[in-house]
């Protein structure tokens, strides 16, 4: 007998967002109560069916915070955000009240694992460190100040969200001052009746402009503006946002709020994090000073007497270097990569490599540029989930680009949905930008094929944080290589993209790398010590503000120099979710990089070795420790050797 395919969310028409939001939200709300109020009052009687209710309930939980979490992102209506933002605020309280409720915890602490297979073990453990890790054995008043404190976080966490996300600023600038830029940019931005035309700093203009401009102040304004946002609003949200971390993390335990987080990531420590830093920058040293050497030298071609290269021109050079030394022009590598054509090419490399495909469906979105697909086996006989891809920037929404999650999957009770955030150009895309892309895609693939297990907790992209970048930076691969590119990256007359053309961007890709890895460590020294530097305030030293300890760890860790007048931090995003751990995005390349070393670099879609990585690390989820993932893949321990030799070559 066939089982019927489960039915994804049906979303509701563009104008009935509000009440459809509130009934959800209020349903999956009730339905986590009651689960949760049968386990305090009348637990079933074997330790499996205590699992099952709980993963239930906050399975629940989680439709309700991943909706707030996306609507309140991505809604085109500021009321719908606003409320989505409130369901996920009562998501979270409800959360909170559980982790700390001490008659919820009895009844796992006091549960006998004999007869649980191991999936289910390693639930029982997780479950009972997460409310170990929540303070559930504080007294009364330490368990009401955590409540207190949890709810403030996710208020600030919206709060430094939505002043990222709404702060688009915006230059005005003389159409003569704008040469350099691509045609396809300047028809896209005719002068208003003043003569002049707008460039805000939403990517698809304000790259572009700091890539391509020869004007070098507009290039200044350019990258001051964007490094600008958020400044002054956010400053004193995350001084707060930082302050409170750090006190949750002591409250149930630890010295501070790195040590916090890191006990549940692969790192397993906060002293580990400038550590791996520490070993990132050393690596990085050699490649990082030849990459400033060589850009020095061309920019004194135009400016004799420099000594070093502002950041805000460090753009433009570094793109002359890669036309005049490696003969790739930016501009004319991007004739090859309409949005269109990027897009289905990106469905149908995913689709070849993992035996997918993907059926385009009418249904209702919240917004007219939204595409959905449901994703199936390669016959077309299994649905597998559905996926939403929301590429372009519009007013008030998300700025950068993620996957977010619509609903976990769980097989035989709902499937997985997806979506992609992103903000590129509807017409010719850089390649940066098709590599980011394929990256994002790559947490989406990870969220579908990993919604099928018997577990909401290990549903999606549920492994260690500081790994799920990995599969995504592995994807990126394939946006490199000449045969796939020319599969889909055609120029207006339907010429496939130079197979010379990819190997010269191939060795001008090379080139910039030290100062990438260096500039990455600056960021992950800032998420780190923003957050360690909350000890020595706590413990009543003076610490310095956060424009000023950037502008520090910006001197010691970046290749570039501060730019004065900017406070980049102030719309770094990344301090929200990822918090002390940005340096997550490095230590999954490592991983990347030695995953990708299982592949024929003469045959990306080899089947034998694709299906193994596709059954044996995406689509098991969280069922196992990201390590071990890795090692069952690769016969062996990940190392650093592979990373090293990328670095270096």
């Amino acid at each position: 007998m066939t089982v019927p395919a489960l039915a994804p969310l049906s979303l509701p028409a563009a104008d009935a967002y509000e009440g459809w939001l509130r009934d959800r939200a209020a349903g999956e709300l009730d339905a986590a109560r009651a689960l949760v109020d049968r386990l305090r009052t009348d637990p079933p009687a074997d330790a499996l069916h205590v699992l099952r209710t709980w993963d239930r309930a906050t399975g629940h939980l989680g439709n309700v915070a991943a909706l707030g979490s996306l609507l309140g992102n991505v809604h085109p209506d500021q009321a719908v955000r606003d409320l989505a933002d409130a369901a996920e605020q009562d998501a979270q309280r409800l959360s909170t009240e559980w982790s700390l409720d001490r008659r919820l915890f009895e009844v796992f602490d006091g549960l006998d694992p004999a007869g649980l297979d191991e999936e289910a073990t390693r639930l029982l453990a997780k479950v009972r460190k997460d409310f170990r890790r929540s303070g559930v054995d504080r007294d009364e008043e330490t368990r009401a100040r955590i409540t207190a404190v949890r709810q403030r976080i996710t208020e600030l966490d919206q709060e430094f969200g939505k002043v990222v996300r709404d702060d688009v600023r915006t230059v005005r600038v003389d159409p003569a001052r704008l040469a350099g830029l691509p045609q396809d940019w300047l028809d896209a931005h005719p002068a208003d009746p003043d003569g002049l035309v707008t460039v805000t700093t939403d990517y698809p203009d304000s790259i572009p402009v700091r890539m391509f401009a020869r004007d070098r102040e507009v290039r200044r304004d350019i990258v001051t503006a964007f490094l600008q946002r958020g400044w002054p609003t956010t400053e004193p949200l995350l001084e707060e946002l930082f302050d409170l971390r750090h006190e949750l993390a002591t409250l149930v335990g630890y010295p501070d709020w790195p040590s916090y987080d890191a006990d549940v990531k692969m790192i397993g420590s906060g002293d580990a994090i400038p550590a791996f830093i520490d070993k990132i920058v050393d690596a990085a040293d050699g490649p990082m000073r030849s990459d400033l050497a060589t850009l020095l030298e061309r920019y004194r071609q135009d400016v004799p007497d420099a000594t070093e290269i502002p950041l805000h021109d460090s753009f433009h050079y570094q793109e002359l270097v890669r036309e005049e030394q490696f003969s790739v022009d930016a501009q004319q590598v991007r004739r090859y990569f309409d949005f269109r054509k990027v897009r289905q090419g990106l469905l149908d490399v995913t689709g070849r490599l993992f035996g997918l495909r993907y059926e385009q469906v009418d249904v209702p979105v919240w917004h007219e540029d939204v595409t959905a697909y449901d994703v199936l086996t390669a016959d077309g006989e299994e649905p597998l989930g559905r996926i939403f891809l929301d590429l372009h920037p519009r007013d008030g929404k998300y700025k950068h680009a993620a996957q977010f999650t619509l609903t976990d999957g769980v097989a035989g009770v709902q499937p997985p949905e997806g979506v992609l955030v992103c903000n590129f150009s509807r017409g010719l895309m850089e390649h940066d930008h098709v590599v980011t892309l394929f990256h994002e895609f790559g947490h989406l693939l990870h969220h579908v094929l990993a919604g099928h297990g018997a577990w909401f907790r290990f549903a999606g992209v549920a492994t260690e944080w500081d790994f799920v970048e990995a599969p995504s930076q592995m994807l990126e691969e394939w946006a490199w290589d000449a045969d796939v590119l020319r599969g889909f990256a055609t120029d207006e007359d339907g010429e496939p993209i130079p197979v010379e053309l990819v190997a010269a961007m191939r060795r001008s890709d090379d080139f910039g790398k030290g100062i990438y890895a260096r500039t990455q460590m600056f960021y992950a020294s800032m998420s780190y010590w923003f957050h360690a530097d909350r000890a020595r305030r706590a413990a009543g030293e003076e610490i310095a503000s956060l424009t000023d300890r950037m502008v520090e760890l910006q001197e010691r860790y970046a290749a570039l120099p501060y730019l004065p007048g900017t406070h980049m931090f102030a719309s770094f995003g990344h301090l929200g979710g990822y918090s002390s751990a940005y340096y997550t995005y490095m230590w999954s390349l490592v991983i990347a990089k030695d995953m990708f070393s299982a592949f024929d670099p003469d045959d990306l879609f080899a089947p034998e070795v694709a299906t193994r990585y596709r059954d044996r690390v995406l689509a098991r989820g969280g069922v196992a420790d990201a390590a071990d993932l890795v090692a069952d893949f690769l016969g062996r321990p990940y190392s650093f050797d592979a990373y090293a030799a990328w670095l270096r070559r």
